[in-house]
């Protein structure tokens, strides 16, 4: 393969890994809390000419999303960095920006996928639950009233462009990003907590469609170059037999 055809090659497949991105993107744009990724890329060189170009994975996006009035009883949001800590069944430990919770039947604050939230329990015979601004939750029961129910404390990390993807809103913590660290809510290191709010995600559809729309015509650029190389060769070819 000559070098006009494989840096078109290159470039084709780097842009296919691009589109890939977005509409994953676009996949999860209407979860709460979902942080989108961008593709990155690296030039291929034989040390001295370019050979190409080489996708070389997704780094995560971490701008706010807008915060939104929501339905559910136990909705909260992140107003600023941070992740909520949810613990699975298993004893590990996974963090979310996605505060779509709902209550077990066992007192549990717990995620669609039954991932408890870690800092707080709900008694069953709660009647109204509020979370304020530093975390603190307190419930009115039956019997007393602005009973205290634990504390959401965001988690924190170094590095958190680094942590590992588990899932469409779920992350891991890596040696990368450093270990979690705890902070409380509303203070000068951490977020505020809004009650009965969600945060939207971070991915804008109208954008992700133009990057779409501009990755597609990268795609078509680069199939040309790979069919103009395959014709010069094919006329190289038919001159060298005449």
């Amino acid at each position: 393969m000559n070098r006009a055809m494989f840096a078109a090659a290159t470039g084709m497949a780097a842009q296919q890994a691009n589109l890939e991105t977005i509409a994953d993107n676009l996949a999860n744009a209407e979860l709460p809390g979902f942080k989108g990724s961008a593709e990155t890329f690296a030039a291929l060189t034989d040390g001295k000419n370019g050979l190409g170009t080489v996708a070389t994975g997704r780094h995560l996006l971490f701008e706010q999303g807008q915060l939104v009035k929501a339905g559910g009883p136990f909705d909260v949001a992140l107003d600023g960095p941070g992740f909520f800590t949810l613990k699975r069944p298993d004893g590990s430990f996974a963090y979310t920006r996605n505060g779509q919770f709902q209550r077990a039947a066992d007192g549990r604050v717990c995620n669609a996928d039954g991932y408890a939230l870690v800092g707080v329990s709900i008694p069953r015979d709660a009647l109204r639950v509020d979370v304020e601004a530093d975390g603190k939750t307190y419930v009115d029961t039956s019997s007393e009233k602005h009973k205290f129910a634990g504390r959401i404390r965001p988690a924190v990390f170094a590095s958190p462009e680094n942590l590992r993807v588990a899932g469409s809103n779920l992350f891991e913590a890596t040696a990368a990003s450093g270990v979690p660290q705890y902070v409380n809510a509303g203070g000068p290191a951490g977020p505020k907590l809004a009650f009965g709010m969600l945060e939207r995600s971070n991915v804008s559809v109208i954008e992700a469609m133009m990057q779409i729309l501009a990755a597609q015509r990268a795609y078509e650029a680069n199939a040309k170059g790979v069919q103009a190389a395959d014709e010069m060769l094919r006329v190289a070819d038919n001159i060298e037999r005449s």
